[in-house]
């Protein structure tokens, strides 16, 4: 039986790779390899029972650090798994520093490497993940693509062989997720949330959260809302606030603050918001699966699609743009099923076994 590593280390790799593992583990003896680089244990042990995902064989351990030091100490250990396990083929997902140390780990050593999302560009090379993304699909030899822009993406950068459009795996996850909980509003009701009667927020990324101003105009764009708000606070988000003083600007009887919750009432949340504000990649897309509007916190997406398409609209982190929009926002009356039909796991499960 030959062998397949998935190298991941954060929360929405293992919403990833839950479809690639049941689809690969008849045929393949398939090691799951996580960094740590999301290093919450309870967080990563519910999102794994959630999604029936096979506990990783190993974990590394390597927490939140430096980018250079992390990415250089997950090279070291998993350049250590690969030389004792031999795989056939590494897969990597996203565009993480697991991501990149996966992909390099593997083709210093000359093992083939699959990039699951590949050809994702923002064309923000200031932002780690662009750099992570375009640096794996070079060194990737299977690059498997949610949709045909990010094919183009790659091609335009002299990436000619081995693309396959096969959808987004996200996807997948997303409808077993849905149907495992189609009947289940306990957790809506607990938090007494009405069906399009609120906004739900996330904001994580290092460039919003770690820069004061920019924190600042996000939390006094909320203040200002006058709509209902639920804000499943990041712990990275939650301690800058708490830094920066600016956590008793949120405490407004319209404002539910939350503790970080699992996958499958983050999606509840998702899917009953009226619209959803974000900084997250993976929650834009889940937002559009969704049919739920989505206004993003950042200047630029590699998610044009959901943009292009009318249901994701980028403001960057100016608060009186942000108040405009929200108070303005209307549901698209068009949608298209822009990342494939929820079985990219099983297009990219025939390709490796060509390829194998």
């Amino acid at each position: 039986m030959k062998t397949i590593v998935s190298v991941i280390g954060t929360r929405p790799q293992f919403i990833k790779v839950a479809p690639i593992a049941y689809s690969l583990h008849k045929r393949y003896h398939h090691i799951l390899i996580h960094t740590g680089q999301h290093y919450d244990y309870q967080m990563s042990r519910t999102f794994f029972k959630e999604l029936d995902i096979p506990k990783p064989e190993k974990n590394l351990g390597i927490a939140s650090t430096l980018h250079g030091e992390q990415t250089g100490r997950m090279l070291i250990r998993l350049e250590q798994v690969l030389l004792k396990e031999k795989p056939n083929l590494v897969i990597i997902y996203g565009d993480t520093n697991s991501t990149l140390a996966g992909a390099l780990a593997a083709s210093k050593l000359h093992i083939p490497v699959a990039h699951i999302e590949a050809g994702m560009r923002s064309y923000n090379k200031m932002m780690p993940e662009e750099q992570n993304r375009i640096i794996a699909d070079h060194l990737s030899d299977i690059c498997f693509c949610s949709s045909s822009i990010s094919a183009n993406n790659l091609r335009k950068e002299n990436i000619k062989r081995n693309i396959y459009i096969v959808g987004d795996v996200m996807l997948d996850t997303l409808r077993y997720a849905v149907k495992k909980t189609r009947n289940d509003a306990a957790f809506l009701k607990s938090h007494k949330l009405a069906l399009r009667g609120y906004i739900l927020v996330t904001v994580h990324r290092a460039g919003n959260v770690d820069h004061k101003e920019r924190l600042a105009s996000i939390v006094n764009a909320l203040n200002q809302c006058n709509k209902k708000v639920v804000f499943p606070v990041h712990p990275r988000t939650r301690n800058n606030l708490k830094k920066f003083k600016l956590l008793p600007r949120l405490h407004k009887r319209n404002i539910l603050l939350l503790e970080p919750v699992s996958y499958m009432n983050m999606l509840k949340l998702e899917k009953s918001a009226e619209m959803i504000l974000t900084d997250s990649g993976g929650v834009q897309k889940e937002a559009y699966f969704l049919k739920t509007p989505c206004v993003t916190l950042r200047e630029e997406t590699e998610w044009v699609e959901t943009v292009k398409n009318g249901w994701n609209t980028l403001v960057g982190t100016n608060t009186k743009t942000i108040v405009k929009i929200i108070s303005g926002l209307k549901k698209p009356s068009h949608y298209l099923p822009l990342y494939g039909n929820g079985k990219a796991s099983a297009k990219i499960t025939n390709v490796i076994n060509r390829f194998l």
